[in-house]
């Protein structure tokens, strides 16, 4: 089986693949991850914010029934698989995109699946910050708004771009099965030479990149967020 896959006129084959198909669909790939995650978290954090900030006891104390719909809703679209949701959508997808399937159409069934997921990050960056930093901005009379915007959301910066980059390697892997409907990128390379057409190198070769990309995401994540550790950069200079 595997003298079959690895024969020198696969190899070939392969190679021609990739070098005519895999430059666009690195860049569709990448295209999605972004946007998606960007819209993902422009809709997520401000409701894993309203999560914390809206409870009871919170600084911004919102109505029960709105807090219980709010998490309702997320648990919601965090619990339906990616591929049913995706089908599930199509009508929005078409209202909003004019169109299903392609590149473009795959990122509205993206954010949709992401930003919940978002948003229970964002909640969890938030409850780990010292609630004394909260309650001294309060004594100093800052507003909610203030101290969501000037404290809390600045003092969870590591930990915000941490689970962001979780994110975005989700989402990425996310990509991969939006092929399935003509998503595109290397999801689409891999299904379609992988699995409708039994080119196995091809496939293997998409799987490798996707990787790739996952660990420069995570790399580049990592950085960052030990770049903006307040808290790292004092034990650095304790040192």
């Amino acid at each position: 089986m595997l003298s079959k896959v690895f024969t020198a006129d696969a190899w070939r084959e392969a190679l021609e693949i990739l070098r005519d198909e895999i430059p666009l669909a690195l860049w569709e790939t990448v295209y999605v991850t972004v946007l998606a995650t960007l819209f993902a978290v422009i809709i997520g954090l401000p409701l894993g914010v309203l999560l914390v900030v809206g409870e009871k006891g919170g600084i911004l104390p919102l109505p029960r029934p709105v807090m219980q719909t709010l998490n309702v809703i997320i648990n919601l679209l965090r619990s339906i698989p990616f591929l049913i949701l995706m089908i599930m959508v199509i009508p929005l997808t078409r209202f909003i995109v004019g169109t299903s399937i392609g590149t473009t159409a795959s990122i509205v069934p993206l954010v949709i699946a992401a930003f919940p997921f978002v948003a229970r990050l964002v909640e969890s960056s938030l409850r780990e910050l010292n609630p004394n930093i909260v309650e001294a901005a309060q004594s100093m009379g800052a507003t909610p708004f203030q101290i969501i915007t000037r404290v809390m959301i600045p003092e969870c910066v590591p930990s915000l771009l941490s689970n962001f980059t979780i994110a975005i390697t989700t989402i990425l892997g996310y990509t991969a099965m939006s092929g399935i409907i003509g998503g595109g990128g290397l999801g689409k390379i891999a299904i379609n030479y992988g699995y409708y057409r039994y080119k196995t190198l091809v496939m293997i070769f998409a799987v490798i990149i996707l990787i790739a990309l996952v660990q420069l995401f995570q790399t580049l994540g990592t950085y960052l967020a030990t770049r903006l550790d307040k808290r790292a950069k004092h034990k650095g200079g304790g040192n």
